[in-house]
């Protein structure tokens, strides 16, 4: 099976990825035969349309690809590495039950908003982040949580809750750095003092580009497996885990959110807030 599509039509020679990429679009174009060609758009749409086919075969075939390796790796290793994962899920637990403390640390010396509030009034965007995954399907919730029931400002509430669901995703920065260096530790591969400091930078500059979809991340982190070496082929190891701490980080996420909302509403309620005071100045 070719890597990418373009690949096994370079200088690679081989063969049998042309074939397979052919049969694949052959198949996909079988149910396009009604489908008008007489413009270059309608080609386009074509293209796109079996490519998209393709793509779902692909995702629908993904969890027995998982499969195979996780048999591949038990029946060379034994199960040791999934001992090995367990502990992994523990570790990315508490540290982001480390992060949420700190987050309400800050609410509680940096804002007028109580965290036990916080908590109470924003719970229903707290669960819906865990239950869907995602950041911009909460993203409404988050943002009518904490104008009208915590009762913050509109414009720390929307700059928090709207752009924050974009850029600020904390949970999956830490979630993509541990699981490197979890990946490190399980092949033995050691990691100097320079490749852990790169691992840190790559996991906050991919987790600002990632989508606020479910399992984002898994594709921004072979940007960080690649900075350091690290083979990514490993990366759907952590499929089997991936869709539970996957809404723990989002979670986290939505709560990075509502704390950045807390801070630029300021220390007092109804007062000019931080990020006002910012723009006059």
């Amino acid at each position: 099976m070719p890597k990418s599509l373009l690949g096994p039509l370079g200088d690679d020679g081989k063969v049998i990825g042309v074939i397979f990429i052919a049969v694949a679009f052959g198949m996909a174009l079988c149910k396009e035969r009604a489908r008008p060609l007489g413009t270059v758009g309608h080609l386009v749409e074509l293209f796109l349309e079996s490519l998209i086919k393709i793509l779902h075969w692909i995702i629908a075939a993904v969890p027995f690809a998982v499969f195979g390796i996780v048999a591949s790796i038990v029946g060379t290793e034994g199960f040791a590495q999934f001992k090995a994962l367990g502990i992994f899920v523990l570790s990315v637990q508490f540290a982001l039950a480390i992060q949420a403390a700190y987050y309400l640390i800050r609410i509680r010396f940096g804002s007028w908003v109580r965290p036990s509030e916080l908590l109470r009034e924003g719970r229903d965007a707290l669960v819906m982040a865990f239950s869907t995954a995602s950041s911009t399907a909460t993203m409404p919730v988050t943002y009518a949580a904490l104008k009208e029931h915590v009762g913050l400002r509109e414009q720390s509430a929307s700059m928090g809750a709207l752009v924050g669901a974009n850029f600020n995703d904390d949970g999956t920065a830490l979630y993509e750095a541990m699981a490197a260096l979890f990946i490190a530790q399980m092949i033995g591969m050691d990691l100097t003092v320079q490749q852990q400091v790169m691992v840190v930078l790559t996991s906050i500059i991919a987790s600002v580009g990632t989508a606020g979809i479910p399992e984002a991340g898994l594709v921004t982190m072979t940007m960080v497996f690649t900075a350091v070496g690290l083979p990514v082929q490993y990366i759907p190891v952590l499929l089997t885990v991936d869709w539970f701490l996957d809404r723990c980080r989002t979670a986290i996420n939505v709560m990075g959110d509502m704390n950045v909302s807390c801070l630029l509403d300021g220390k007092q309620k109804g007062g000019p807030s931080t990020h006002s005071t910012m723009l006059n100045s």
